[in-house]
């Protein structure tokens, strides 16, 4: 930096002037960690191309979209397409389905992530502990199609659970088929392949607690339960509310995979979500690209709502949110 003397109204002072501009300071950074970027420059390059150029897409929202004209000739229509998603009876059916089943998860699948790494932090062998570890995020790996066609087999009409049920003298059941029992198959199975592998961020969490706290937790005579609920949640908070906010923010993402290849015919109606529901109208029906993408931007702005919400609630609690 160098100073340089001006006069202003018959008064000399003198005011520091850069000697270098910014951009010459960006760009000696940007030649410095040039290899750090060049690590990035891929993932930047995805970004841009399948992340931030296709979001023009969202214009056949609000078009009547024909493939001969393309998305910019296609003449637009405003906001026919929302009006005709709300005025559709069977859309608010498979949005209540989605937003049930989508709760669902949040309450009965979202803990079992904190309780399976609690658990984890109690073993003291270090060899049992990784044993568990292994085998509890193993099904992460397996795809929905093969975990659909094991969970279909065994709860087959001739399955193992119906062998086990008629063996004890009940009566068999057709669980795939039972309006009632679908929705908790949905979330034992979800529960089965993904909460080992949600523990994870939990676990690097509980980790970096300091021992010091457990140390003094002992000295005064806490009981296990004690130190999990006064030192280990509390310390762990922040981490959760993070998840949670990430969590609640695809909230009408109801689980595509999983109920694409457990639903059936018989209870279609029951777990037809928006993702099924937009993939049908998509591909197994005459192409309504516009519909559907108004459909797909629905959940997105609902998404994004939630998540503005959640965050909010999250300031209140820790005096900082997830988008601070």
């Amino acid at each position: 930096m160098k100073l340089v003397a001006k006069k202003e109204k018959g008064n000399e002072f003198r005011q520091p002037v850069l000697s270098k501009s910014r951009a010459a300071h960006f760009w000696r950074n940007v030649f410095r960690n040039r290899y750090l970027y060049l690590l990035m420059l891929p993932a930047i390059v995805h970004l841009v191309m399948f992340e931030y150029s296709a979001m023009y897409g969202i214009t056949l929202a609000f078009k009547d979209f024909h493939a001969k004209l393309g998305i910019t000739r296609s003449p637009w229509i405003g906001f026919k397409h929302f009006e005709g998603m709300f005025t559709d009876p069977y859309f608010r059916t498979v949005l209540l389905n989605t937003i049930k089943i989508s709760f669902g998860r949040i309450l009965f699948e979202f803990p079992m992530g904190i309780i399976i790494a609690l658990c984890f932090n109690e073993i003291k062998s270090a060899k049992l502990k990784k044993t568990l570890q292994t085998a509890y995020t193993f099904p992460h790996f397996l795809s929905w199609v093969i975990v659909s066609g094991v969970v279909l087999n065994f709860l087959n009409y001739n399955g193992p659970v119906n062998t086990i049920i008629d063996a004890l003298g009940g009566e068999r059941q057709i669980f795939m088929g039972n309006k009632k029992l679908i929705v908790p198959i949905l979330y034992i199975t979800d529960i089965w392949k993904e909460s080992g592998w949600g523990s994870i961020i939990y676990i690097a969490a509980i980790t970096g607690i300091n021992h010091e706290l457990y140390e003094a937790a002992d000295l005064d005579g806490a009981t296990s339960f004690q130190k999990i609920w006064h030192v280990t949640l509390p310390c762990i908070r922040g981490t959760i509310l993070v998840m949670l906010t990430l969590r609640v923010g695809s909230v009408l993402n109801a689980g595509f995979d999983q109920i694409f290849n457990m639903s059936n015919s018989i209870v279609q109606q029951t777990i037809d979500i928006l993702d099924t529901y937009i993939y049908r109208i998509t591909f197994q029906q005459a192409p309504d690209f516009s519909y559907s993408t108004a459909v797909g931007l629905f959940k997105s702005a609902i998404g994004f709502i939630m998540v503005m919400i959640v965050n909010r609630v999250t300031q209140k609690l820790e005096g900082t949110g997830i988008l601070d």
